[in-house]
């Protein structure tokens, strides 16, 4: 019993660090993904074009090279962060750049006639999108939503290279320590459950916006 407790409350605190990335680069990334999805989409070619390059690079280059990038080469030219602000930082402009795709997606997948439709009915601009078209991307863009946050969840071991102690960090040293490979285990299942949370979460939300739109 001692000797899993030895395992399990390091790991506990681990996972604290690995909670606090997932949670504030999706509250992060989402709003930013939708900022840049309409900016994406704007009459105004310089924004465009700008943020099609923005996502072209996130998208076009690994995650594990943009954390080292924030956390090595910022520094060099004198701007230095705290550790676990460089990984959210790296981790909010990445995965803006998928949730901008997924939303752009979204939009241009609702039908000209929903837009007409509602200006026929005297709507407004954010009447229109919070009545018909919002709901309509929402149900929409649901299931690759839950694909990146699952993703993001697997995503946040990356912080390893930062000599961050986040869950899989305390893990290994639990193993170099002991010699047991327990700790790889604990981490698994910690993981597993957060996928599970998530996708269970997902697949109801889903089902609420399947009944809601038909």
């Amino acid at each position: 019993m001692d000797n899993l407790l030895r395992i399990v409350l390091p790991m506990l605190e681990g996972s604290q660090v690995t909670l606090q990335i997932f949670f504030i680069t999706l509250v992060l990334s989402v709003p930013l993904g939708m900022l840049f999805s309409l900016a994406r989409l704007s009459s105004i070619k310089p924004i465009r074009y700008l943020t099609e390059i923005y996502i072209w690079l996130m998208r076009g280059t690994p995650l594990m090279l943009q954390l080292l990038f924030v956390y090595f080469a910022l520094p060099m030219i004198g701007i230095r962060l705290p550790d676990i602000a460089a990984a959210l930082l790296a981790f909010s402009l990445n995965y803006a750049a998928y949730f901008a795709e997924i939303f752009r997606a979204g939009i241009q997948s609702v039908d000209k006639g929903q837009y007409e439709a509602a200006k026929a009915l005297g709507m407004n601009y954010p009447q229109m999108m919070r009545h018909v078209i919002l709901p309509q991307v929402i149900r929409i863009v649901l299931p690759p939503v839950s694909n990146e946050t699952i993703n993001l969840v697997k995503d946040t071991s990356l912080i390893y290279i930062l000599a961050m102690n986040d869950l899989l960090r305390v893990a290994r040293s639990i193993v170099q320590r002991e010699f047991d490979m327990t700790p790889f285990l604990v981490a698994a299942i910690f993981y597993l459950f957060m996928t599970f949370i998530l996708t269970w979460g997902f697949k109801k939300l889903e089902a609420k916006y399947n009944i809601s739109t038909r």
